[in-house]
């Protein structure tokens, strides 16, 4: 299938805005709106971080050279069509990798996504194994030194091959997970980040700290939530069967906020789920959600919140009881 010029673009601003360590949580959802959107928008998006991929091997010779052989007016409008259409989609990727320059100079990324409500397993060069929940994206930099993941939206189960000599770090917003001998489920809704340890032990950094960095250490049956808007990190218990349970089709909260739990939703949903009224966002909710009974789950929420669920072809708005 052709892509053209303008949606080459759109999926590169969403691959560098899905990136930033500042992006909010509505971010995700208007990127999966997208992406529910059109299947071109899908692999539009895939194409990118192929891009990517391609353009972070490169030295900076090379890539001068590309940008600037794309740059002449002289090329031959025909011939170039395609080329110029990806050296755009680079072009807008460039300010994304110079923020990164330093990592992409000694390890080309792979990058990992899936789609809205399918899950996929993939084993990484380490023999490192990882299950990537519905609308993941997973971006990763290993070298001989050190293996280095960031988890750029969506959840990751990971079941880490542990070497002490080089060490398996995962980044999710201001957070750095180390591996010390692990099993462990890290999910990312904007800059809220949630860790399950499911087996030995991990050391969490807090790079979002006024204070500056610091240092939790988690434990197997220990579920870690960091509240961006403290900036602190909780902990409490969670069993294994909790931690994995979005793997058999149920999606697990604990006291989190309204708007946590509906981005996590839209990333199983048909059709996205969209809260009207900010005030609704901050209302927490504990409980189980199955992702092939997700109407089930609106019709009775009215009846443990006051607001109201409004059902249309393409989206579910939720909005103030009494609105209507």
């Amino acid at each position: 299938m052709r892509l053209d010029e303008r949606t080459l673009h759109t999926a590169a601003d969403w691959w560098t805005r899905l990136r930033d360590p500042n992006s909010a949580i509505e971010t995700v959802e208007q990127w999966l709106e997208w992406t529910h959107a059109s299947e071109q928008h899908l692999m539009a998006f895939e194409r990118v971080t192929e891009l990517a991929n391609r353009f972070g091997e490169l030295d900076d010779m090379a890539r001068r050279q590309l940008i600037a052989e794309f740059a002449r007016p002289t090329v031959s409008l025909r011939r170039w069509i395609p080329l110029a259409a990806a050296a755009s989609a680079l072009m807008a990727l460039l300010g994304g990798y110079l923020a990164w320059s330093q990592f992409e100079a000694r390890t080309a990324p792979q990058v990992y996504v899936s789609e809205v409500a399918n899950n996929r397993d993939i084993t990484l060069s380490d023999g490192s194994t990882v299950a990537l929940g519905g609308a993941t994206t997973l971006t990763t930099r290993f070298n001989k030194s050190e293996r280095q993941v960031e988890l750029g939206a969506g959840e990751a189960f990971f079941e880490v091959v542990h070497n002490a000599q080089r060490p398996f770090v995962v980044t999710a917003g201001n957070l750095s997970i180390r591996d010390v001998g692990t099993a462990f489920d890290v999910r990312r809704t904007g800059q809220h980040v949630t860790i399950a340890v499911t087996e030995g032990r991990v050391q969490i950094f807090n790079k979002g700290s006024a204070r500056g960095e610091k240092m939790l250490e988690a434990v197997a049956g220990q579920l870690v939530s960091y509240d961006p808007l403290k900036s602190t990190m909780s902990v409490s218990s969670i069993t294994s069967e909790q931690a994995t349970a979005w793997r058999n089709d149920r999606l697990e909260f604990v006291n989190e906020p309204l708007d946590v739990v509906v981005a996590n939703i839209n990333r199983y949903s048909a059709r996205p789920l969209h809260i009207a009224d900010a005030d609704l966002g901050p209302l927490t909710f504990t409980g189980t959600v199955k992702t092939d009974a997700i109407d089930s789950w609106l019709n009775a929420l009215p009846e443990v919140f006051p607001l109201h669920v409004s059902k249309g072809t393409h989206q579910v708005v939720l909005s103030r009881a009494g609105r209507h």
